[in-house]
């Protein structure tokens, strides 16, 4: 061994997951080497294409939003989904959605009326992955080790050891690092050697993903209709979804099989196929830019964790990227365990905080992982209307019926204020829960809700700044109408947690801030909520919430 690298955190895969890792711990003041077998800036494939709201907030937090708000369409580019017979068919449904332009003002379309200071955005990973890595690269908290292969790790009583090399295998080193984080995908080595295993459903539908260049195919669009992000296209030739990656010459078609087309490898022609999907002739030219054939599965790992070592985003679960939620899953799984891992670095945490991520995040990936399976199954094979292309009445109606009926299906998907919102830590050992339960939620539809383990409700202060803007490091306290929080204040200085106090009256608040005490994560979920706290009260509830009543599992 030739060389000794030494971090606080050592990451495995340099995607959005491991990134973003790397972005929020340097925000703590936590160093970590991040190894990844690309070049820097190497174009990651067109994959993900939304950046939810969540994922947005947390952005804006590490304060990039902005950067990532300009970036990918253009400005003006409507964000909508069209429902046509073929991209350059007849259209029968839109879902509207905002131009990045617009997001913060316009009112037009299902999401625009979230209780949220940054909206989704629609982006390709191709975009997106650059913003992160330069951001990265930028802090002196972050070694990027690009083009380097991970080959092993081994763990000791307080540190964690990882055998790296160069990409053909020479200068073989080890880095040394109190944790590790494996965010390396689906095939992820560290899941391997941690002896995670993925259980589930392991094929549910094939795809050929297809990359195309063709500065023609906008004028071969419906010239009526505006422009829009995503296209599902329907025809008894092809069923397929396309989606704009730079607004102007560049798509990324989705084709997706049968059963018993998936069975008989090379049963699908792929040009045919993107031709009927674009309905165009054979003739129309176009350029491959690259081809992806994937399966979509619902898979999810039976734990998490293996002593200082910790799995996230697809090397954990795995399943259909209905409603954009892959990418975003993960990097809700790093940020929750990257929050808990800088509060024990920096001293204020116990170690049994870090029991906390898997009992919050794997229960939410696997609610997730069926609520992607059961839409993709809804979708999968639509009975398709018989005059679905006919230039007559019944046409009319046929696209009209039809297009309720896929509007209905999918906005839910596109405007998924449930997945953003609604989910709930409902078991975490560092939440003190009360009596009442927390509402349901779907991938659409969520109540709001101080229940602990809820998202706390957002709030615009009198003085027109987020409430989300004022959030500690650690906790915040919000004090309704002269509540008392100096026990709670006390408490946390003692014990050196980051502790803020938000005081509103109750008109500036949400109804559901019903108590006169409620005390919020960093990551915004409610851990406890009360009309007073006395020392006593104060000492235990700090106790619980930083882990000390945990015992570690290390």
């Amino acid at each position: 061994m030739t060389q000794v690298l030494d971090a606080d955190v050592l990451i495995i895969g340099a995607g959005p997951v491991g990134l973003v890792a790397a972005l929020d711990l340097a925000s703590r003041g936590i160093s970590t080497v991040v190894v990844e077998q690309r070049e820097y800036l190497e174009p990651p494939n067109v994959k993900c294409n939304h950046v939810a709201s969540r994922t947005m907030e947390s952005f804006r937090r590490l304060g990039f939003a902005d950067e990532v708000r300009a970036a990918g369409l253009p400005t003006d580019y409507p964000q909508d989904v069209a429902f046509r017979t073929s991209l350059t068919g007849r259209e029968f449904a839109r879902i509207p959605i905002p131009a990045s332009g617009e997001r913060y003002t316009s009112r037009t379309g299902p999401d625009t009326s979230w209780n949220t200071p940054e909206p989704p955005h629609r982006i390709n990973q191709t975009f997106l992955e650059p913003i992160l890595a330069t951001n990265a690269a930028a802090s002196p908290n972050i070694t990027l080790l690009n083009r380097t292969l991970f080959h092993s790790l081994s763990q000791g009583e307080e540190s964690v050891s990882v055998v790296i090399s160069d990409l053909d295998g020479s200068n073989e080193r080890v880095l040394r690092g109190r944790y590790l984080i494996g965010a390396d995908g689906g095939r992820s080595n560290v899941r391997k050697q941690i002896g995670a295993t993925l259980s589930g459903d392991a094929v549910l539908q094939h795809v050929q993903s297809t990359c195309i260049r063709s500065v023609d195919l906008y004028e071969q669009m419906t010239a009526a209709e505006p422009r829009a992000w995503g296209y599902y296209t329907f025809n008894a030739r092809r069923l397929g979804h396309v989606y704009a990656i730079d607004g102007r010459e560049t798509f990324l078609v989705h084709t997706y099989l049968s059963p018993e087309e998936a069975a008989h490898e090379g049963a699908v022609d792929r040009d045919a196929a993107i031709q009927a999907i674009l309905g165009v002739d054979e003739d129309f030219p176009y350029e491959v830019v690259s081809r992806e054939d994937w399966v979509a599965r619902r898979l999810l790992a039976d734990r998490f964790r293996d002593g200082r070592v910790f799995i996230a985003g697809d090397a954990t679960h795995l399943w259909v990227p209905f409603a954009g939620f892959g990418m975003n899953a993960g990097i809700a799984d790093v940020l929750n365990l990257t929050w808990s891992l800088g509060a024990h670095l920096n001293g204020w945490a116990a170690e049994g905080i870090l029991d906390a991520y898997e009992a919050e995040r794997r229960p939410i990936t696997e609610q997730v992982s069926h609520f992607a399976m059961n839409h993709q199954r809804k979708l999968a094979r639509p009975g398709l209307p018989d005059a679905l292309e006919d230039d007559s009445d019944a046409g009319d109606a046929a696209r009209a019926e039809f297009g309720a009926a896929v509007h209905a299906l999918n906005e839910p998907q596109f405007a998924a204020a449930g997945l953003n919102y609604g989910y709930v830590y409902g078991a975490s050992p560092i939440i003190a829960y009360d009596d009442e339960q927390a509402p349901g939620y779907s991938m659409g539809e969520y109540t709001p809700s101080t229940v602990p383990g809820c998202r706390a409700p957002h709030f615009t202060l009198p003085d027109g700044s987020s409430f989300y803007d004022r959030l500690s490091a650690g906790y915040t306290l919000v004090v309704r109408d002269g509540g008392d929080g100096a026990a709670l204040s006390a408490a946390a200085e003692s014990r050196g947690i980051p502790f803020a106090l938000v005081e509103a009256d109750a008109e500036f608040l949400p109804v559901e801030y019903r108590c006169a005490l409620t005390l919020v994560r960093q990551d915004q979920h409610v851990v406890w909520r009360g009309d007073t706290a006395d020392a006593e009260t104060a000492a235990h509830l700090w106790e619980l919430l930083r882990g000390a009543l945990v015992a570690a599992a290390v």
